[in-house]
């Protein structure tokens, strides 16, 4: 069974990428501008090893692009990112993080909580969720990558004026869908990366030499505390559920993963990977909106971008991190500006195409009765209001609090009151009706009453 399905996916793969080559190559670095800046931060400071996490990432790219045939990224984990990156983690540290939300996220996947938060989480929160991640990518975009820049700061490759050429260009195709924006600006930006970095910043051959590392337990408990616990809300909500529910409603053709086995994707790879110093990481919502948006439509795009990383993480390793300091924040932040915009846009599906309306179809007409037929729930003005205001109530709180496990509370009480509200009035009104015919009923009785007495008068 597994193996025909992998056969299935493995010949949408092929016959995709023969479709479409340089779509998929240009989907396939989509992400980078996601990956680029954490992975080099990192890397950097010494909290991770740069030759073992593109091994390894590039390993998991082509796992998951055969297992799961969709263009699912390996992305880093961002709540541990930022924490490493500000306390300048050591190696065991960022690994222990990793460990910490790894192994919750895998005891979530086989005791199956996984799929009970998906049938107990109500969609509008999931949207909200998707939608905070897409416009916390926006922010990300012009806070710490385009608002440092001037207009010929700091140097002459790469400042704002770079910035809107790649933004003119991302408007000029987006109706043309085979122009491989990604892959030209990616290549741009190596180009004026080779440029601006000197002599002494261009790679250089050097073999990998894996080392494995075994985390201290004061390492391990400040790694755990300090970053791992604040990231299990953010994997478990943005990296397991809402990449389930994004794949489904950008490739509909091909067959979602599990929330099941995407947990235990992400767990895999860290409890792996993370012996060996490799960077955090897990799949991430946004990450696929931003391989989709620039042409991947299949696993094949993160297969060939995984063969890429193997080769230089093997061949030229650390040697790259000089290189990949110097690529242009300019290019970086319109992709991850427009992979932001890209994410945010799936909320426009909350009240008309979102999986929670679909339902089966009681229509007997002839051409209608199929076995299986669903159509789409009408929702009154009502009901799409409440729903709006759930969706934003997470995304409010989600940005407010830079925090995905905040806009989760946020969205969720906003949608129990809104639940217990529509009870309350459905027993007010019933009580209202009871009162009405309890009085109407001893009206009618007194009526009968005074006719007695009336007749007895008479007589």
């Amino acid at each position: 069974m597994a193996l025909t399905h992998i056969r299935r996916l493995h010949a949408n793969n092929v016959a995709t990428f023969r479709k479409s080559p340089v779509s998929e190559i240009s989907g396939s670095l989509g992400d980078l501008g996601t990956l680029l800046p954490l992975m080099i931060a990192l890397a950097v400071n010494n909290s991770i090893s740069l030759s073992t996490t593109l091994v390894f990432s590039g390993l998991w790219n082509i796992f998951t692009g055969v297992a799961f045939g969709i263009p699912l990224p390996v992305q880093p984990m961002k709540a541990i990112a930022a924490v490493a990156i500000a306390r300048r983690f050591s190696i065991e540290e960022t690994v222990s993080a990793g460990f910490t939300t790894s192994g919750f996220v895998f005891l979530f996947s086989v005791t199956g909580l996984l799929r009970w938060f998906t049938r107990v989480i109500p969609t509008p929160v999931v949207k909200g969720i998707q939608v905070g991640a897409g416009l916390s990518l926006v922010l990300s975009a012009g806070g710490s990558l385009l608002q440092p820049l001037g207009w010929t700061t700091p140097n002459a490759k790469d400042n704002l004026l770079w910035a809107l050429f790649a933004f003119i260009a991302l408007l000029a195709t987006q109706k043309m869908q085979k122009v491989p924006y990604a892959l030209l600006i990616f290549i741009l930006g190596l180009v004026l990366s080779l440029f601006t970095a000197g002599t002494h910043n261009l790679p250089s051959f050097r073999v990998w030499h894996p080392t494995t590392f075994v985390p201290s337990w004061a390492a391990f408990k400040t790694g755990a505390l300090d970053a791992g616990l604040g990231q299990i809300p953010l994997t478990t909500l943005n990296s397991v559920i809402a990449v389930t529910y994004l794949s489904a409603d950008l490739l509909p053709n091909i067959p979602a993963p599990g929330v099941t086995e995407i947990g235990i994707s992400v767990a895999v790879m860290n409890l792996i990977g993370g012996w060996f110093g490799a960077m955090p990481v897990c799949h991430g919502s946004g990450g696929l909106a931003a391989q989709y948006r620039f042409g991947a439509r299949s696993g094949a795009s993160i297969i060939l971008l995984g063969s890429f990383k193997i080769i230089l993480g093997l061949l030229f390793g650390e040697s790259l991190i000089g290189l990949l300091r110097e690529y242009p924040r300019s290019l970086l932040g319109i992709m991850v500006l427009a992979a932001g915009l890209e994410l945010a846009k799936v909320g426009e599906s909350l009240n008309y195409g979102a999986r929670d309306l679909w339902e089966a179809s009681d229509s007997q007409e002839e051409d209608t009765v199929r076995e299986g037929l669903k159509h789409q729930r009408t929702l009154s003005d009502e009901e799409r209001k409440e729903r709006w205001t759930v969706m934003f109530m997470t995304v409010g709180f989600l940005l407010a609090f830079k925090n995905d496990g905040v806009g989760f509370i946020a969205g969720m009480l906003c949608h129990y009151f809104n639940q217990a509200s529509r009870v309350w009035a459905e027993w007010e009104s019933q009580r209202i009706r009871r009162e009405n015919g309890g009085t109407r009923r001893n009206r009618q009785a007194t009526t009968v009453e005074e006719e007695e007495e009336q007749l007895l008068v008479e007589t």
